[in-house]
């Protein structure tokens, strides 16, 4: 009964989402916070999705052995209590809490994580056909995991890995029920059970996600009563139903409105920096941009600046390689691509491109994709004016990414592309490494290949001193922006507005949504 009432408290906030009418009539139930979300989530399995826009969900229905520290990086315990790492680096024990439960009643213990681990990396594992698990990458380093005891787990690895905490505090780490994973199988990402502050209640496609306080919580119970997930992919709508009072907050901001926003009482911008790069993801492979010529020729054509200043009047700025400044450890000096169409033209009469034909994929909207529609045709325009000649096709968030991460080859020259990460190692090994190629289950959609790089990140990846892995992704970072294999434009500064009731709500610098601590009047 106490869950039926929950979410009837959740269906009176949908009800109010529809009503436009001005914030100070229309406001959503005390304690009920509704979320406006960029787009449809895929799952609710964290292992099996890669979109921030899926893991803001996720992470308040779910925990790992770690976490990031809030308004950090760095990494803290969450279920597991502590740990100890063996002198080479290769063996990770950790405590974990007792009395710890999922949401379907089962217990948290040492069997759950093994299961979490071994059905991600297994290919005999019994429930490994619920995958596919795309950034199982993040725990390739894994050898073994092992129960010592109920409550102790052991990580066995192939090799030192530096990024493995920060790895585990992602959300792929995050652990899931074996019992639900066992009831359900295929269809878990439909019936998630984790041991998060808010247990799962609903998900009505393309309406809304609803989850509600979990009392039992060892963290302590959230101040929430209940948490609406929207999805509204339209930015239009979104800052509509923002102004009408129908949602109590809206993430990714468009730059057209924040300032009405900031000047207006009603409402509460929120803005952090974080580790972003959104890029277009040239086909390296096959087409104009096989030639590394034509690739700098685009990153010449294209004005970066205009599109940070104008279209996204400040919100972010503008990018130089595959590796964000937020990580400001890494040793790099390498500066953006300039604004040069003479340059650009030069590069395409070398290259003996006359005219190249591109199709270029273009979202209507996703995680971390700014402004996606208006980007691409600024982009657009400014490829035509050096001699390219480009033809966008839009597709909606899921369907785009249906099409891009199989790889470009035979559908398209160039996609855009946004990445959120948690260490300088991820997006280039996942999306830039020879052996992340799609047929290699990785996201190096557009088959760039450079056997220095994957030599720098494989030696990255084993370095335990900070200092020597900031010099070798600063080496990284300049052998790709010579070798362009993307068209590197902008690292965004993200934001969210929320109504004026909403109280204690931060953005993180992982790009999550942590709801922990969030209360509404």
């Amino acid at each position: 009964m106490k869950r039926l009432f929950r979410s009837a408290v959740a269906a009176v906030a949908i009800a109010l989402a529809g009503s436009m009418i001005s914030p100070v009539a229309a406001q959503t139930p005390p304690g009920v916070l509704v979320v406006g979300q960029i787009a449809e989530p895929q799952s609710l399995d964290p292992h099996t999705v890669t979109a921030t826009n899926d893991f803001r969900i996720l992470v308040n229905v779910y925990d790992g052995l770690v976490r990031f520290k809030d308004g950090t990086l760095e990494v803290e315990p969450a279920l597991a209590e502590s740990w100890d790492i063996s002198e080479d680096g290769r063996t990770y024990t950790f405590k974990l809490r007792q009395g710890v439960k999922f949401h379907d009643g089962s217990d948290f213990d040492a069997d759950a994580v093994k299961f979490n681990f071994d059905r991600m990396l297994r290919e005999d594992h019994p429930f490994y056909d619920t995958g596919p698990f795309p950034l199982s990458f993040n725990f390739s380093s894994i050898e073994a995991v092992n129960v010592v005891d109920p409550h102790t787990v052991e990580f066995k690895l192939k090799e030192a890995f530096a990024p493995f905490l920060s790895n585990l505090a992602y959300p792929t780490g995050l652990i899931v029920s074996p019992a639900a994973v066992e009831q359900y199988g295929k269809d878990y990402g439909r019936h998630p059970s984790g041991t998060g502050p808010f247990k799962f209640v609903e998900w009505l496609s393309n309406q809304r996600v609803v989850i509600d306080r979990n009392p039992d919580y060892w963290g302590g119970a959230a101040n929430l009563e209940a948490v609406v997930f929207r999805p509204i992919t339209d930015a239009n709508t979104r800052v509509a139903e923002m102004m009408a009072g129908g949602i109590d907050v809206m993430v990714e901001v468009p730059p057209d409105n924040l300032a009405t926003f900031k000047q207006d009482a009603n409402f509460t911008v929120a803005e952090q920096a974080g580790p972003h790069v959104w890029f277009a993801i040239l086909n390296a492979k096959s087409g104009p941009f096989a030639d590394k010529r034509v690739r700098q020729a685009a990153n010449y054509a294209v004005n970066k600046e205009t599109l940070v200043n104008d279209v996204l009047q400040g919100t972010a700025t503008v990018a130089a390689g595959p590796i964000p400044p937020a990580f400001n450890w890494v040793e790099s000096a390498v500066e953006p691509y300039p604004y040069d169409p003479e340059k650009a033209k030069a590069l395409l009469a070398e290259a003996g491109a006359e005219k190249p034909q591109l199709t270029f994929y273009v979202t209507e909207g996703g995680s971390g994709m700014l402004d996606p529609i208006t980007m691409g045709a600024a982009i657009q325009a400014d490829l035509q004016a050096v001699g390219f000649a480009v033809k966008i096709e839009t597709y909606e968030w899921n369907t785009f990414l249906g099409r891009v991460n199989p790889g470009l080859e035979g559908k398209a020259d160039m996609a855009e592309m946004a990445w959120m990460t948690n260490d300088p190692d991820t997006v280039p090994y996942l999306t830039l490494r020879t052996d992340a190629m799609p047929d290699k289950g990785g996201f190096n959609s557009g088959y760039y290949s450079n056997p220095k790089v994957d030599e720098l990140l494989e030696k990255a990846r084993k370095a335990t001193d900070q200092a020597e892995r900031g010099k070798l992704y600063g080496e990284i970072q300049q052998i790709v922006h010579e070798d362009a294999p993307w068209l590197f434009v902008a690292n965004w500064k993200q934001n969210a507005v929320t109504t004026a009731g909403v109280q204690d709500f931060q953005l993180q610098p992982s790009f999550l949504l942590d709801l922990r601590g969030v209360a509404k009047q």
